[in-house]
C-alpha cells in the first residue's frame, strides 16, 4: 500500500512492457476500487444490523484500503507516471486514517460493553467476509508480481493491503460464526485486533515503508 525508501523510479523512456504493466495495474486498482465500496457498504450495513464492531471496523477498513487503490491510480494516471514524490505524499494520507480507525474501534467496543450490546448472528456478513477471503488473495499475488516488474512500491503494497484483507476477513468471518454459537466475545477481541493493526499499519506508511506482512 506505501512505498519503501528505495523505491525503484521508473526508467525515463518506458519501455512497451513496462507501459503494459502500468495500465494493467491502474486497471486492477479500478476493479479493486469497484469491489471495496459493495464490501464496504455491505459490510457495513450489516455490522450496523447486527451490532458487530468487528464487521464495521472491517468495512471501515476496506475504506483504508480502497485509498490504497486509488493511489495506485493516481499514480499511474498522467505526468505522475513518472513521478517518485507522488506515492510519498499519498502514503501520509492513508497512515492518518489508519490511525482514525484505531481509536474508532476501541470507542465503539469501549461502549458496547458497558452498554451490554451483543453481536448478532448475520447471514449478509458472512458472505460479504467469505467472497472476500476467496477473491483477494487472487488479486493481491497478482499486484505484488506486477509491483515488482514495475519497481513501484504502491503497486505491491496495495497488493499486500488486498491479503491482509483476506486474512482479517477470515478473522472477523470466525467471529461471526462463533457468534452464531454463542461466543460474542469473539467479536470485541476481532475489533481490537484490528485497531491494532491499524496504528502498526499507519506508523508503517507514515514511515514511507511498505507492508510486509
Amino acid at each position: 500500500m506505501v512505498p519503501d525508501q528505495h523505491t525503484q523510479a521508473p526508467p525515463s523512456a518506458p519501455a512497451a512492457s513496462w507501459l503494459r504493466d502500468a495500465r494493467t495495474a491502474r486497471a486492477l486498482s479500478v476493479a479493486t476500487l469497484m469491489w471495496l465500496g459493495a464490501e464496504s457498504s455491505l459490510g457495513l450495513a450489516a455490522g450496523l444490523a447486527a451490532h458487530s464492531v468487528a464487521l464495521i471496523g472491517w468495512g471501515w477498513s476496506s475504506l483504508v484500503e480502497a485509498l490504497a487503490s486509488l493511489i495506485v491510480i493516481w499514480r499511474f494516471t498522467g505526468r505522475r507516471l513518472h513521478s517518485g514524490t507522488a506515492e510519498r505524499r499519498a502514503c501520509r494520507a492513508v497512515a492518518v486514517s489508519f490511525w482514525l480507525l484505531a481509536p474508532y474501534l476501541v470507542l465503539h467496543v469501549s461502549y458496547d460493553l458497558v452498554a451490554g450490546e451483543r453481536s448478532a448472528p448475520t447471514a449478509l456478513g458472512i458472505v460479504v467476509t467469505a467472497v472476500s477471503l476467496v477473491s483477494m488473495p487472487a488479486l493481491g499475488l497478482a499486484k505484488r508480481r506486477l509491483g515488482a516488474r514495475l519497481g513501484s512500491a504502491a503497486t505491491r503494497g496495495e497488493g499486500t493491503q488486498n491479503l491482509l484483507c483476506a486474512i482479517v476477513a477470515g478473522c472477523v468471518l470466525a467471529g461471526l460464526t462463533a457468534t452464531s454459537f454463542g461466543l460474542w466475545w469473539l467479536d470485541p477481541l476481532v475489533a481490537i485486533m484490528l485497531a491494532v493493526v491499524a496504528v502498526q499499519e499507519g506508523c508503517r506508511a507514515w514511515r514511507g515503508h511498505s507492508c510486509s506482512h
